[in-house]
């Protein structure tokens, strides 16, 4: 089996040189959606008011959240938006982020990035590094329009590939003062005649996809099942995507994956190259025994300044730290935020 399109499509680390302004436009007003049913790979909260909401990116895709409040708070509140992993929904990990933290004092945004779940943009199954670090500065729009938050309070939070993400979101949006990547996904480990082979075979999809007339061809997302000899890392991504652990009808790696092609374009970024000119404050959080640890490392290597924080959680693997609640730190990430979103 092919394992490279899988491991890029699930945890590689999407960063980009996006440079799209903010404004807050009036298509931004908030749309409040029904939610007739609990959908969540985990239970809901009585120490929180949830409602899923609607607003629009830079580029008009309309994308979907759910937004955490906690309930009985008084006055506005510090808020953080919250996505990934790259080809979940916010059903899953980014959910259960989202409405700890709020269950901990933080108004709180999980939402769907672009092209996936019940967010907007066509195709679907594709994805854009570039569009996807817009999705964050439209989640502080979103946010600077809510009454509860306080605007000068606002972080985000990035998991697996979305960790990259919101690093580079930190680069470029100055709005947000503290931002946390967890469980980073894996940058790219192959060497220059490997990546050109990729491209080679990605392309070579490509021509076949237009040539059949045929809608691109999609990678087939997680197996079901594995051979013994399969990756390790592989096995926990079936572990969790595939049972009814972190199994959800709209994610992309539960069920069909994305386009074969879609991952093209992250072959030619260049990773973090401004990380080092973010000044707010980054905590980056990954697993001791997660084959993707050296992304972490790389990325905190390449940050500066004494707001800058690197922790390794002992014995724990890639995608303990999606939902695992005895080991996702989430009193170091509370305080953290607290401590560089004060009031």
């Amino acid at each position: 089996m092919n394992y490279f399109s899988i491991f890029i499509s699930c945890c590689l680390s999407l960063v980009s040189l996006a440079g799209a302004g903010q404004n807050i436009a009036s298509n931004m007003e908030t749309k409040y959606i029904d939610t007739p049913e609990w959908d969540k790979t985990f239970a809901l909260s009585d120490k929180v008011n949830h409602k899923k909401v609607s607003f629009t990116n830079r580029y008009g895709i309309r994308l979907v959240g759910d937004l955490y409040i906690p309930r009985n708070h008084i006055g506005q509140l510090p808020a953080i938006a919250v996505c990934g992993p790259y080809g979940a929904v916010k059903e899953q990990a980014s959910g259960l982020y989202a409405q700890t933290l709020a269950e901990r004092g933080f108004i709180t945004l999980a939402f769907d990035p672009s092209f996936s779940g019940e967010s907007g943009g066509q195709p679907r199954y594709i994805s854009s590094g570039e569009i996807y670090t817009e999705d964050y500065s439209a989640a502080v729009d979103f946010f600077l329009l809510q009454p509860e938050v306080d605007r000068a309070r606002i972080g985000i939070l990035g998991i697996c590939g979305f960790g990259g993400i919101s690093i580079n979101a930190a680069v470029q949006d100055t709005r947000i003062k503290a931002t946390v990547s967890s469980t980073m996904g894996a940058f790219d480990p192959y060497d220059k005649e490997q990546r050109y082979e990729m491209r080679r075979q990605l392309n070579e999809q490509r021509t076949a996809d237009l040539l059949a007339g045929r809608t691109n061809e999609r990678s087939g997302g997680v197996p079901a099942s594995l051979p013994d000899d399969a990756p390790d890392f592989m096995k926990d991504y079936r572990d969790y995507y595939k049972t009814s652990r972190g199994f959800h009808p709209r994610s992309v790696n539960s069920n069909g994956g994305w386009e074969k092609i879609a991952d093209l374009p992250f072959l030619t970024f260049s990773l973090l190259d401004h990380a080092d000119e973010i000044r707010s404050a980054v905590l980056i959080v990954h697993g001791e025994k997660a084959y993707s640890l050296p992304a972490s490392q790389e990325a905190f290597g390449k940050l500066k300044g004494e707001n800058k924080e690197l922790l390794i959680i002992p014995g724990a693997s890639h995608t303990d730290l999606y939902d695992r609640m005895d080991i996702i730190p989430f009193d170091r990430i509370e305080a953290f935020f607290k401590r560089w979103l004060p009031s």
